[in-house]
């Protein structure tokens, strides 16, 4: 059998945008489709329903040889989405989601204060539990955000990380391995393929501008813990700096069709939700890209390298860039 070639729009080490054809026959579990002639799939329309597009990317993810979830195995009749609300104080930023007070929320929101607190209310869809049904949320959500979450949140079941290690490579493996299944079930030529080849570097763009302002406000926030502001003129930079962050996030072009381009929230609590997910993205895609974009070669060097347990964020920072490095 000859080899699959996968198109990828990519930044290569920061010259520019080019296109770049990798061979599949060496890239991943997670992204070659065993399966005889799928070299030109025919154009076809997507599944009429949510659970045929997950049995369709559970079973690509089973042929590869990927450890599998029972996560959204049927749809929920009661379950719409999981409400949470993630709260912090409106002069505080947090690490990361971890650092985040949190509370059940239900449909009509959280009923917390906006002047006490900066709150993100999520309406999740998903959630990684390994046991998660499928919401209806979920189930009536866009052909490519469903083919992005359930591989997403089947990485997390196989491996325990850091939370920020952990959803940057989780995020990258939904990319790609949606993009490769697109690719082999609807065309090289489908839309879906087309907006889904797309979504890496698009999150790579988002993630540097996310990651820029968290330091800006970060620095900010220490120069009022040393006194060297008055709360007031924290609030007006505070103001300032997330009416440019709205500005960046919405400058970003094309939309993507799996991620919303905005920050979770414009204020604290959702910036640092979403800086747990853009934090070390740059970096897990540096290493993808030192693999030559083979995302199988990428998760085994990570499983090599990240086994040690309870490893902390900072060696786990530190042992993927000596991969980097390698």
């Amino acid at each position: 059998m000859q080899p699959i070639i996968f198109e990828v729009h990519t930044r290569i080490m920061g010259h520019g945008h080019s296109r770049c054809n990798v061979s599949l026959w060496a890239l991943p579990a997670l992204l070659v489709y065993l399966v005889a002639g799928i070299a030109q799939p025919p154009e076809a329309d997507h599944p009429s329903t949510a659970q045929e597009l997950i049995d369709g990317i559970k079973g690509f993810e089973r042929s590869a040889g990927l450890p599998q979830a029972r996560s959204f195995e049927q749809e929920s009749n009661t379950v719409k989405s999981y409400y949470r609300c993630y709260y912090t104080g409106p002069l505080e930023l947090p690490e990361s989601y971890d650092g985040l007070k949190l509370r059940q929320g239900s449909e009509t929101g959280c009923g917390m204060d906006p002047r006490k607190y900066d709150v993100f209310f999520y309406a999740l869809q998903a959630a990684g539990s390994g046991k998660t049904p499928l919401t209806s949320a979920l189930a009536r959500s866009s052909v490519e955000r469903i083919l992005v979450v359930v591989p997403h949140e089947d990485y997390h079941a196989r491996k325990a990380l850091p939370a920020t290690i952990g959803e940057a490579v989780a995020t990258l493996a939904g990319f790609v391995t949606a993009a490769n299944y697109a690719r082999g079930q609807f065309g090289a030529e489908s839309r879906v393929y087309h907006n889904l080849s797309l979504e890496p570097e698009l999150f790579l763009k988002k993630s540097a501008i996310v990651n820029r302002y968290y330091a800006d406000l970060r620095k900010v926030y220490d120069r009022l813990q040393s006194r060297q502001i008055t709360s007031p003129m924290a609030f007006a930079m505070k103001g300032r700096l997330f009416e440019q962050l709205r500005s960046e996030c919405d400058a970003i072009n094309p939309n993507p069709t799996s991620f919303n381009k905005s920050v979770s929230a414009y204020n604290n609590a959702g910036l640092a939700f979403d800086r747990t997910y853009t934090q070390y993205y740059p970096l897990i895609y540096e290493l993808f890209e030192s693999r030559r974009l083979d995302l199988k070669l990428t998760i085994d060097a990570l499983d090599r390298a990240l086994n040690e347990q309870k490893l902390s964020e900072q060696r786990a920072v530190a042992k993927i860039r000596s991969l980097i490095d390698e």
